[in-house]
């Protein structure tokens, strides 16, 4: 079958295959790989955003018969002036993050304007809304929308300037900061790396390489959560169209039982074992395209012995219960505590006793999981998306049999993450597929199978007791919390760890017994998610205190939920929940507080406020640990080496502004990568702890540079190396019985205070965020921007829901994400009070952008209508 159409002013005749569409077409026929599939023909993200006769249209949900004598238009057939208005709009406003999304909007604007050349802020919200971006909170997209539409007209390119939203520090309330950066260095708002590239479509991402005599790959899952798997029969597969090779359970040549913390992950089931969640692995097909290896695996045919699902944690844990582990149900026990719980709950003036429940969610990253692995003399070289080369290294090893050297992992930066990509997903049956073939081989899931198979958002059940004296002070805190681990491992004892240790969020309580389950069941595993559990405990606190004000009040006492929180906020000194002594770096909670006073008095609307406390790096007694390796290449040009994921964080930029800093090399003339070598071993990029720990590295190698530079060019030092090396090993684990259990290297504050309309409507955010030093304020914003959106999916909408440990839809649209028409305006204000574990006093911030949502948000509907919600997502009526 073939198609005629004109693709970018050029008449084409194009052959394709039953079942693909447009976008496939373009992608896998044309090499158009600007256009992104997101969504697997859902038609629901637009990254997939084509041009057709003229107007937008989503490329996945269109066939190819109908595309013919039309025209369409992708990037590429953009005019040279368009693609620099665009593209420079959206990174001077810092739009752009994991840059995944970007085509499509990119595409999605060039339309817009040409059929809308003046349009209000909200009609560009409406418009912009048939487009998922899960990283920036879209207002930054908007901010690109107008500047572009300024120079849209007369086709003007010269865009310069500062950002439309360019006061980072509070300015307007009369803040300042304390120093001005000099361009391009530590302090200001460099572009973000690639960023011109991202905007076009043309920085790679795995789904979109391509080598030499490449095969691809699919997978077949279970049918069921829990059920033993009696045959799985290939035949028919193995003579379908293109395929090359069935990979079952008896190919892996190494270890088939992997994971990150504890191994307890097949990569293939067996025949004769039992699943355990729907995203087991059965079968793999290689085959000679994408489309026949999916086709082929309608034609396999597996007998089950469908098993009960044990889908509910309290169930789990009962001795009646069958095991789905060896060692139980129990996957991991935080408890730890201090002081006399039951007597000063006893002697409060005031207590709140009250269950909180939340929701599993979805990461929603908008580049489904993939990986591409290309043989080498003795093993692979495997591209990989996930958040820590290094670990998957050492996990591809073991299921290949080769020693870890023989094994190299390299980084394709990813479109999104956000802990979702901790965990291997593809990688390892990949390898495999290419050491057995010796072949190239590329595998994407589909948006379905990616929905199936990563660990999500623990769902938490917490039981919390809670005393404050006369004077509103917190006496005690008596948590019972019991997680929904799911299927397997993953690092869900760490999230349940975590949740436990902030239980009691940046506030001062004396008397604390905390008691943490984390549950194996046959849902789907519950893992790494930006926030780690501390969102869930931070909701359930804050509420406390909220409740707290309304019975002083009721009592007579004038006061309100801002005074109440800056009562109880930790100190120097003073202990955190695990037993940690705060140091003199805690007044920057109280600055957080004071940067919102004025606006939260002032208020005439319905108004919560929340405090959030996250820790930077891992601690809880393991390790932290960044390395940075400079190459100087040819033509005084270098390379900038690392181990640690860039994920849309902006970790690649910063790395690029601490060499300038140090060196006045142009960031123009860096290269970033993050790969396996031994010299960059970082660990996973997790806990908020890159930027804090890469900087200090970076510093450490650049420093080096940079004294070299003063007897040498760039040029004579072609060929040699510097190293940074950072290693903090100083923390210990919650409950260790020492006189200051210093269990986090750092922590970051946030006060976040949200504003309702008088018909109950969320209208605006203002979010005081103490980062240590800002090393770019744009995308520092951003990020807190991006955090703020997820933490109001996680408050209002947002939920993965199963039945009988199977998901009640793999539709991107029932997730719920908050489109761009339905985000109101966020206003982040920057303070600064830098911290010594960070380089130039840097701290982490990717994570506490959520941690206060969506305490802030549920005291603000509090405030409205007296209600009290204590199950997210909120269920209003």
């Amino acid at each position: 079958m073939n198609v005629n159409f004109t693709l970018n002013g050029e008449e084409v005749t194009v052959d394709f295959e039953e079942g693909m569409s447009v976008l496939d077409l373009l992608r896998e026929v044309c090499l158009i790989k600007s256009c992104k599939d997101g969504c697997s023909g859902q038609g629901f993200c637009g990254a997939c955003t084509i041009l057709l006769e003229g107007r937008t249209r989503m490329s996945c949900r269109l066939k190819p018969d109908t595309i013919e004598g039309k025209e369409i238009v992708t990037i590429e057939g953009l005019s040279e002036e368009e693609k620099k208005i665009i593209s420079k709009s959206l990174v001077k406003e810092g739009a752009i993050q994991c840059g995944f999304c970007t085509p499509g909007i990119t595409l999605k604007i060039k339309g817009f304007l040409d059929r809308n050349p003046k349009s209000t802020r909200e009609e560009k919200a409406n418009a912009i809304s048939s487009n998922l971006c899960r990283c920036t909170g879209y207002q930054r997209i908007l901010d690109a929308m107008e500047t572009a539409e300024e120079h849209w007209e007369k086709k003007d390119t010269n865009i310069a300037g500062p950002p439309r939203r360019n006061e980072f520090f509070g300015e307007k309330y009369g803040f300042e900061r304390e120093f001005t950066p000099k361009d391009q260095g530590v302090g200001s708002s460099a572009h973000r790396y690639r960023g011109i590239d991202m905007a076009l479509g043309k920085k790679p991402f795995i789904a979109d390489m391509e080598a030499e005599g490449m095969l691809h790959g699919a997978f077949l899952l279970s049918e069921y959560p829990r059920a033993i798997v009696s045959k799985i029969d290939t035949t028919q597969a193995e003579s379908a169209c293109g395929v090359v090779k069935i990979i079952t359970a008896e190919d892996v040549p190494g270890k088939r039982i992997i994971g990150h913390i504890i191994p307890d992950w097949p990569t293939f089931v067996a025949e004769g074992e039992t699943t355990k969640y729907i995203g087991d692995v059965l079968v793999m097909v290689i085959a000679d395209s994408m489309i026949h290896a999916r086709a082929a695996l309608e034609k396999i045919k597996v007998d089950y012995e469908v098993l009960e699902p044990i889908d509910n944690p309290e169930t789990a844990l009962s001795a009646e219960t069958e095991k789905l582990h060896e060692k139980g149900n129990l996957l991991g026990h935080t408890f730890f505590g201090r002081g006399n719980v039951k007597e000063a709950l006893d002697n409060s003036k005031y207590v709140i006793k009250k269950q909180f429940r939340t929701q599993r969610i979805e990461h929603a990253f908008m580049e489904v999981e993939s990986s591409l692995a290309v043989p080498t003399e003795k093993g692979v070289h495997v591209y990989s998306q996930g958040q820590g080369v290094h670990e998957d290294q050492r996990q591809i090893a073991e299921v290949l049999g080769l020693n870890e050297e023989d094994v190299i992992v390299e980084l394709v930066t990813n479109g999104g993450a956000f802990g979702g990509k901790e965990d291997l997903s593809c990688q390892a049956q990949t390898a495999i597929a290419a050491y057995l073939l010796k072949k190239p081989v590329k595998t994407v899931l589909t948006r379905e199978q990616s929905l199936q198979m990563h660990p999500k958002r623990h769902p938490m059940t917490m039981d919390y007791e809670v005393g404050a004296d006369e004077e509103g002070k917190f006496t005690a805190v008596k948590l019972r919390l019991i997680a929904d681990s799911g299927a397997y491992a993953s690092v869900g004892a760490k999230v349940v760890e975590r949740a436990a240790g902030h239980c009691c969020g940046p506030y001062y309580v004396p008397n604390v017994d905390v008691d943490a389950k984390a549950v194996y069941t046959n849902n789907p595993p519950c893992g790494a998610m930006r926030g780690f559990g501390v969102n869930q405990t931070s909701f359930a606190i804050e509420s406390c205190l909220n409740f707290i004000t309304k019975k002083m009040r009721d009592d007579g006492v004038d006061i309100d939920d801002y005074d109440i929180r800056e009562r109880n906020i930790l100190r120097d000194g003073q202990r955190f929940a695990t037993g940690q002594i705060m140091t003199k770096t805690v007044v920057g909670m109280q600055k957080c507080l004071d940067a919102v006073k004025d606006v939260y008095k002032r208020s005439k609307v319905p108004t919560g406020i929340a405090c959030g406390i996250k820790n930077t790096g891992i601690g809880n007694g393991l390790e932290d640990t960044g390395r940075v390796l400079i190459k100087v290449l040819e033509n005084k040009k270098i390379e900038i080496l690392t181990g640690f994921t860039e994920m849309g964080q902006g970790l690649f930029t910063i790395l690029t502004q601490v060499v300038n800093e140090l060196t006045d090399i142009p960031l123009t003339d860096m290269s970033v990568k993050s790969i396996s070598y031994p010299t960059t071993k970082c660990g996973m990029t997790t806990a908020s702890r890159a930027t804090a720990l890469d900087s200090m590295a970076a510093k450490m190698s650049a420093e080096k540079l940079a004294f070299a530079l003063k007897t040498k060019s760039l040029k004579e030092l072609e060929g040699e190396e510097f190293h940074g090396e950072y290693i903090t090993n100083f923390t210990v684990k919650p409950g260790t019985q020492i006189d200051n259990p210093v269990t986090h290297l750092a922590f970051s504050y946030a006060v976040q205070v949200a504003f309702l309309d008088e018909n109950g409507n969320l209208k605006k955010m203002i979010a005081a965020h103490d980062v240590g030093k800002v090393m770019n304020p744009m995308a520092c914003a951003g990020q807190i921007e991006g955090g703020i959106h997820m933490g109001l999916g996680h408050t209002l909408s947002e939920s993965f829901p199963t039945t009988n440990g199977i998901p009640d839809s793999l539709k991107m649209k029932d997730l719920q994400i908050v489109k761009a028409k339905d985000t109101p305006e966020v206003e982040v204000i920057l303070v600064e009070v830098p911290e010594d574990v960070g380089g130039f006093g840097s701290k982490g911030v990717g994570e506490i952008g959520l941690v206060p949502t969506a305490g802030a948000v549920v005291g603000a509907f509090h405030q409205f209508d007296g209600k009290i919600r204590s199950e997210l997502p909120l269920q209003r009526k």
